[in-house]
């Protein structure tokens, strides 16, 4: 039997059977691990220690009340933008104060850009599905609101807004929230793309955008009673 063989037989019986359905009994695996952590989900104190974390990671952290603002903030951030590419439900009152000189670019599983047209824009702009406040990870799950994951890799820049509803203490709680939808695609953001491999000189912008800007925006129902 070979490594590959013998890593590949641990991984299909720790799922317990085929994974092709995306039902795999997972239920039976030992859970020695910390499963939860000791911040509530959307708690302010998680919101913190996941700013302290994106920082750390050299992502750009903006902080938005109502959807106006978070409009303002994308104006500001896109204005030298020529071309921001969009999934096709992004929240358009985030688009509200792009400036004429920049164009929206929609993308979408039935009419997706190429891979050199995406490569032809600036920035991209889009939701996410949860954010892990001990790690400063945010995930994408292949959304509507949050696209492929080609426009969230090719553009340079990354205009990510979360809710603090959608940020959870630890790894598992996210990876718990997840599996509701094992089928979905995922990308997981740890700030701007960089590697150290080489001579262990950072290097941003190797797999992904080199710069990533989170607007942290209050819950849907909390904005309402805001305006």
């Amino acid at each position: 039997m070979s490594a590959r063989d013998d890593v590949l037989g641990r991984v299909r019986a720790a799922l317990g059977g085929s994974t092709t359905t995306g039902s795999a009994a997972s239920g039976s695996v030992p859970r020695a691990y910390r499963e939860r952590g000791d911040l509530a989900p959307g708690s302010p104190e998680a919101v913190d220690v996941l700013v302290d974390r994106l920082v750390d990671y050299r992502a750009h952290v903006h902080v938005a009340a109502t959807p106006g603002e978070v409009a303002a903030i994308v104006g500001d951030l896109l204005a030298d933008a020529t071309s921001v590419v969009v999934p096709p439900e992004l929240d358009t009152a985030w688009l509200g104060a792009l400036g004429a000189g920049s164009a929206v670019v929609p993308d979408a599983r039935d009419d997706p850009r190429t891979p050199d047209e995406l490569d032809q824009v600036d920035a991209v702009v889009t939701a996410a599905r949860v954010a892990i406040a001990d790690t400063g990870t945010i995930v994408l799950d292949g959304e509507p609101d949050q696209g492929r994951r080609a426009i969230t890799l090719v553009p340079d820049l990354h205009v990510c807004v979360v809710r603090t509803d959608q940020v959870v203490g630890t790894a598992p709680e996210a990876v718990r929230l997840l599996a509701a939808h094992p089928e979905r695609p995922q990308t997981w953001i740890s700030g701007p793309s960089a590697t150290s491999d080489i001579e262990l000189s950072r290097v941003e912008g190797v797999h992904g955008p080199r710069t990533l800007h989170v607007v942290l925006t209050p819950p849907r129902e909390n904005r309402s009673r805001a305006r």
